[in-house]
């Protein structure tokens, strides 16, 4: 594939793209005998990582490190083992943020739909802070 098409699939612009192999968020894209980048399914598989990781806010270092791993090879499994669960614990604080502010949208809801019914909105006082 291209790096345009690479672009379109995955939404990311050229110097994304560029950025992400050039630091080693993507190991080295193979390349034709012009020197234009064509990337192969490992390639691809890569660049989806990449994407996805940094959606769920992974620092790029992070993901720097985790290739420098996985080429240094099999000896690196506890290393790569290790930095996905550090991660996991990251998205996790993120996850319980978000539903934190997911049941105080709710709550907020119910006392809305319950004011429609009866023209008057009132707050459980345990609930109070969450207005």
């Amino acid at each position: 594939m291209t790096i345009k098409e690479i672009c379109e699939k995955y939404d990311l612009t050229p110097d994304t793209l560029r950025y992400y192999e050039r630091v080693g968020v993507i190991p080295e894209v193979n390349r034709t005998k012009g020197g234009i980048r064509d990337y192969t399914e490992e390639d691809e598989k890569w660049v989806e990582n990449a994407v996805c990781m940094r959606s769920a806010g992974v620092p790029v270092e992070m993901l720097i490190e985790y290739v420098k791993l996985f080429q240094e090879g099999d000896g690196t499994f506890q290393a790569r083992r290790d930095l996905l669960a550090e991660v996991r614990v990251e998205i996790q604080r993120q996850l319980d943020k978000y539903q934190d502010t997911m049941d105080r949208i709710n709550y907020k809801i119910s006392r809305y739909d319950e004011a429609i019914k009866t023209g008057v909105l009132s707050w459980d006082e345990e609930n109070i802070k969450k207005k």
